[in-house]
């Protein structure tokens, strides 16, 4: 009987998820277009590239984007959940983390 429970428990929890996280994806479409354009940037540029970049200041756009971050932590769980697959994929391949 317990057995029967999950077994609909399961699907309905997944389909719930579904439906929070492209509500979440929708809630934020600058956001989006930000998190791409940084996946993007990751994923074109050389490890060199990526390590010149490092240690230089941040643009006032950038700075801008980032405050926005720091202030919406909704915003921040979004774009994080986006970009950070990608960015530690990519720092791992280039030996910037280990």
């Amino acid at each position: 009987m317990l057995g029967r429970y999950l077994n609909l428990l399961l699907p309905v929890t997944a389909a719930a998820f579904c439906v929070s996280m492209a509500g979440a994806q929708e809630q934020f479409p600058i956001m989006d277009r930000v998190a791409d354009k940084v996946i993007q940037k990751y994923q074109q540029s050389s490890c060199q590239q990526l390590m010149a970049q490092r240690g230089r200041p941040k643009s006032p756009q950038e700075q801008r984007v980032l405050q926005l971050l720091r202030d919406d932590p909704n915003m921040r769980r979004a774009f994080l959940d986006r970009v950070a697959a990608p960015i530690a994929n990519k720092m791992f391949e280039c030996g910037m983390i280990p």
